[in-house]
């Protein structure tokens, strides 16, 4: 009820209130949204509570707005060099961990941002293969003028493989995960039935801030159902045959 009161009174706000008592206030407000989340049910908040608990609050030291860095001696350090070209993607935990000590032993949120925009990731599973994902991954790498790994000039992109994601029957896939609001908007896109020409418009939608229609990119197919609508399961399926015992 105290909370209550005092998130009321941040509705109407004084010129008396502190801004210690602010900022409580506000992690009150986000402390509310959450547990809104957990009140819907399961088949609307399944999504919105996997990212409502990722969430920042703004503090004095560690804002959004503070730009961030690495300095001119971490920049010299050769840490991507360690790995392997197809393998460049794994340095972000020693940069996370290198951008930790240079901020005296905690991650700022400036310093998440800095990782990039949108990461592409082309599956390289056997089936999203036969069915051209490597045409995909070249696509990207040439429009993009980067390298398996690598991060375009602009900041906004990187592209790399990854194993299975899990949806065989709408291959070719890729995945966007979209950090264009930060880490504490982060999304994950699956975008299926993708051809070459059709990663390039993607792309070229993300750059220009827009958020394309993820899911399926062929218009002839529904889900995981094939072209012209399902040719099996028709109709209702037959009773299971089962011995007649009392014939025995």
């Amino acid at each position: 009820k105290h909370i209550s009161n005092l998130f009321f009174s941040y509705l109407r706000p004084s010129k008396h209130i502190s801004n210690n008592t602010l900022k409580i206030l506000k992690n009150a407000k986000r402390l509310l949204e959450i547990r809104q989340v957990f009140r819907q049910p399961p088949s609307q908040s399944s999504h919105s509570l996997s990212t409502s608990l990722n969430y920042h609050m703004d503090s004095l030291d560690n804002k959004l707005d503070l730009p961030w860095e690495f300095s001119e001696a971490n920049k010299s350090k050769e840490i991507l060099s360690y790995y392997p070209s197809n393998y460049k993607q794994s340095a972000v935990i020693p940069l996370l961990d290198l951008a930790q000590h240079q901020h005296g032993g905690w991650l700022h949120v400036s310093a998440m941002n800095v990782v990039g925009k949108y990461h592409l990731l082309v599956c390289g599973t056997t089936p999203c293969m036969i069915c051209g994902s490597r045409d995909i991954e070249s696509v990207l790498l040439d429009h993009l003028g980067v390298k398996r790994g690598e991060v375009t000039k602009d900041g906004l992109f990187s592209v790399r493989e990854m194993e299975c994601m899990g949806c065989c029957v709408n291959a070719p896939m890729i995945t966007v995960e979209d950090y264009s609001n930060g880490s504490q908007g982060y999304t994950y896109n699956y975008f299926v039935y993708v051809r070459p020409e059709k990663v390039v418009e993607i792309v070229e939608k993300l750059r220009k801030g827009e958020k394309p229609p993820h899911e399926t990119q062929d218009p002839k197919r529904i889900k995981c159902g094939p072209e012209g609508g399902n040719t099996t399961l028709l109709g209702e399926p037959k009773p299971l045959q089962f011995r007649d015992l009392d014939a025995c």
